[in-house]
């Protein structure tokens, strides 16, 4: 094939200045060229997107926890954990996260390019004006004689309008439609991974200061029991084996709580970042301890197939599918010929105010034809490479998909156990309370060794932290299980304010920046 891809075939134009007859025909050829160009405007070439493509989905989960669906609503899932501070920093967060502005800022720009690309729908037009002093000289040999200075003015206008006759604009705009509708569901999954965070480090912070304030209580009680040590090996009941190992353990118990005190603030500044604020900026609202958050509610689950539209990674994968397919068919309907009409209505006249008289106005009109004859494959090439994406986002929405149950899966297998674990602690942490109260006192009896009292504060201690570390870990489930679910936030989101606003953008003077 050529190396020029293009071979433009011009249909006879019409240029005249004031023949009724003439004029009348062209605008009647005109006129059907528009209708038949109207007419043709539902062809199309390339594959049409039938949808969701049909994938082996299981039937129901496969945890015992989910085996009776439960029915309701994900919205504001995070309600159900009866937390009024978290309810605050989700709504703050979701108002001024970075992240959250940034997937804002790209609907805008997709919502944009969809008008962009309908624009190719509609004919342009330009105009221009302009005026030209001149003057003209004649010379002989003898003499010159010069001419009057004279003034032209000159204005028109023009026009193009390319017809989508195989659909190739339609393809565009197709395309950018179903691109505008995966970054809203990308706004979509952004809210929904930023709640699910903003839950889940509040309630590691929440965790950490319980374990925070187990473990000075904790150390409390054996600083008292080292000081009873103390007073019994002072009297010669007692030796210093005992008391040795009563101020380790206290001492042991106290070197806790750095640690948690650490992964307490960076929770605590994590989730400042995560509501667009300084890492400190939310240490004042977190100062004063509360309950690590128990849901009480089961989640409505769903089926898997649910997934494919209350999952928005899902959602907007399925929509980048759509979206490649639609550009097989542009890049397809560019191997095809082109069809455009152009016009042109010019007039000029020595002085302004004769620029409207009928005499002087000339006009044209017409349609070109562009038929691609020779280009090495390179539109060919274009279009195979179009396939190839659509093949590469059809397997982006199918391990999306397959990740989406992975996650549901893991999450409902999680919350179930973690629940049966808690029960076990519970027990276990009773117990081993009554314990360490009764080998406490058969001690200050001397009716019981030391070696039972420092295990029994020792098993009481990692029974009530590991209680701690279960709840948190269940409640964290139960919050992975929400987003595995696709639940988030469905209060509508204003995308239309810029983070920035610009000013002053008219024609001006512009300073030098150093």
């Amino acid at each position: 094939m050529p190396s020029h891809p293009f071979v433009a075939i011009p249909v006879p134009s019409a240029k005249e200045n004031h023949h009724p007859t003439t004029t009348q025909s062209r605008a009647g050829a005109a006129c059907l060229a528009l209708m038949l160009g109207g007419l043709l405007t539902g062809c199309a070439v390339g594959p049409d997107y039938a949808g969701p493509p049909r994938l082996d989905m299981p039937a129901h989960w496969s945890a015992k926890a989910a085996s009776r669906r439960q029915t309701g609503t994900l919205d504001r899932w995070w309600l159900r954990l009866r937390d009024p501070l978290l309810n605050r920093l989700i709504e703050q967060a979701v108002e001024a996260n970075p992240d959250v502005a940034k997937a804002k800022a790209v609907v805008r720009e997709a919502r944009a390019t969809v008008q962009q690309s309908s624009a190719g729908l509609f004919p342009s037009v330009s105009g221009s004006a302009s005026v030209t002093d001149s003057k003209t000289s004649a010379g002989s040999a003898s003499a010159v004689v010069d001419t009057s200075p004279y003034s032209l003015h000159q204005a028109s206008f023009d026009s193009n309008w390319e017809l989508d006759l195989f659909g190739g604009t339609q393809r565009s705009i197709e395309a950018a439609v179903r691109g505008a509708q995966s970054a809203e569901e990308d706004l979509r999954d952004s809210l929904v991974t930023l709640i699910g965070d903003v839950a889940a480090y509040y309630v590691d912070a929440r965790g950490y200061q319980a374990r925070i304030a187990l473990a000075q209580r904790t150390s409390v009680s054996q600083r008292d029991t080292e000081k009873l040590t103390r007073s019994k090996y002072e009297a010669g009941s007692g030796n210093a084996v005992d008391l040795a190992k009563a101020t380790a353990q206290a001492a042991s118990t106290e070197a806790n709580v750095p640690t948690y005190q650490a992964a307490l603030a960076a929770d605590i500044h994590r989730l400042g970042i995560l509501l667009g604020r300084p890492p400190d900026g939310v240490a004042s609202l977190m100062a004063r301890s509360a309950p690590v958050p128990a849901p009480r509610m089961p989640l409505p689950t769903g089926l898997p197939a649910d997934l494919l539209m209350s999952r928005p990674d899902v959602a907007s994968a399925e929509r980048k599918l759509a979206r490649a397919t639609a550009k097989i068919g542009a890049a397809e309907a560019d191997r095809y010929p082109a069809v455009s009409l152009t016009g042109s209505v010019g007039t000029s006249a020595l002085r302004a105010g004769d620029l409207a008289k009928y005499s002087s106005v000339s006009w044209s009109v017409g349609p070109s034809v562009t038929v691609p004859v020779f280009d090495a494959g390179k539109r060919l090439a274009t279009v195979r490479i179009a396939e190839a994406q659509r093949d590469q986002a059809f397997a982006t929405f199918h391990s999306t998909l397959l990740t989406a149950f992975e996650d549901v899966e893991n999450a409902l297998v999680s919350l179930s156990r973690e629940r049966v674990r808690a029960a076990k602690l519970t027990e276990a942490a009773k117990n081993y309370r009554e314990a360490a109260r009764l080998s406490r006192s058969l001690f200050e009896t001397g009716s019981a060794s030391f070696i039972d009292v420092l295990d029994a504060e020792r098993s009481l201690y990692s029974a009530e932290d590991s209680l701690i570390q279960s709840k948190v870990s269940a409640a964290k489930d139960y919050i992975a299980l929400a987003k595995a679910l696709g639940g988030g936030w469905s209060d509508p989101v204003d995308v239309s304010t810029p983070i920035i606003v610009d000013s002053n953008t008219g024609p001006h003077f512009r300073e030098m920046q150093k």
